[in-house]
């Protein structure tokens, strides 16, 4: 019996029997959207369609809230929200790098104890540390200073990005750069033409994994960072207040506040799936 031609195998492929895992997939997703999907959804009401009992689901829709959010100055806070999240990843991914590439492919004398190290400054509890912190920013004079978030957000992520990284770099076979020094290449040739391309989506899986942890950051934030470099954790904050939640208002600030990330993972998306399955299949 003749196999089936390459488009007879695709046409196979697509008219695949219903799964009922399929659909408990679904339902889960949906589950972990409808959140987000309501919190657009309140952005667009009044407050007093937004607290109702029951939620109302048909209403007039109105741009009111996003409005009042950039009158409340969202702008000043996005921005320094981006600067330590742009900053601190860069120096994230510059420190990273060669330490991941030292510890995988040219690995050091008592590796497993550097990689201990890394990973066991994030078992220290944040708030156990926030008050010789405080102690130390206020005396160097970075009190309410964005350069201490990016400071912090770098020395936050490094560790897991070192392990990451490294995670990566250990998929590489070793022949590559013993074949490019053969070849004349010097070593930074070879990391940056050969070593480098092959792991660009696990780094790239890194950053946007370091963007986020920095982004929503929010213990140090409104410790040491809350009023002029103050971000957009902190200023999310400031619609809780004792005459109540507004929710409708507060609602349209956290859509402006996830739509820079959700568009960062949304353009990152191809590279981030790939990164994050570098090396699951032999």
């Amino acid at each position: 019996m003749a196999e089936p031609s390459a488009p007879g195998r695709k046409r196979a492929r697509k008219h695949r029997p219903f799964s009922p895992w399929s659909a408990v997939a679904w339902i889960i997703a949906l589950g972990f959207f409808f959140p987000v999907a309501w919190m657009v959804l309140t952005s667009f009401k009044q407050e007093g369609d937004a607290y109702t009992d029951p939620p109302k689901l048909f209403f007039a829709p109105t741009l009111d809230q996003y409005r009042g959010v950039l009158d409340s100055g969202i702008g000043t806070s996005l921005l320094n929200s981006a600067f330590a999240t742009v900053m601190s990843t860069l120096l994230v991914l510059l420190l990273g790098v060669p330490a991941a590439f030292a510890l995988s492919l040219r690995p050091v004398r008592r590796t497993k104890d550097a990689l201990f190290f890394f990973i066991s400054t994030k078992m220290l509890p944040i708030v156990a540390a926030i008050i010789p912190l405080y102690v130390i920013v206020s005396n160097i004079g970075l009190l309410d200073n964005i350069w201490v978030l990016v400071i912090l957000y770098t020395a936050m992520n490094l560790p897991i990005a070192v392990w990451m990284m490294r995670s990566f770099f250990l998929e590489v076979p070793g022949e590559l750069l013993e074949a490019a020094s053969m070849d004349g290449a010097s070593l930074w040739t070879s990391v940056r033409e050969v070593i480098l391309p092959l792991v660009s989506p696990g780094i790239a899986a890194t950053a946007l994994i370091c963007v986020i942890f920095s982004w929503n950051e929010f213990f140090f934030a409104v410790n040491l960072t809350a009023v002029q470099a103050q971000t957009i954790p902190v200023f999310l904050v400031g619609f809780i207040t004792g005459e109540g939640l507004f929710w409708a208002r507060l609602s349209a600030a956290a859509t402006l506040a996830a739509l820079p990330v959700i568009l960062a993972g949304w353009v990152a998306q191809n590279k981030l799936v790939r990164g994050l399955s570098f090396g699951a299949i032999k």
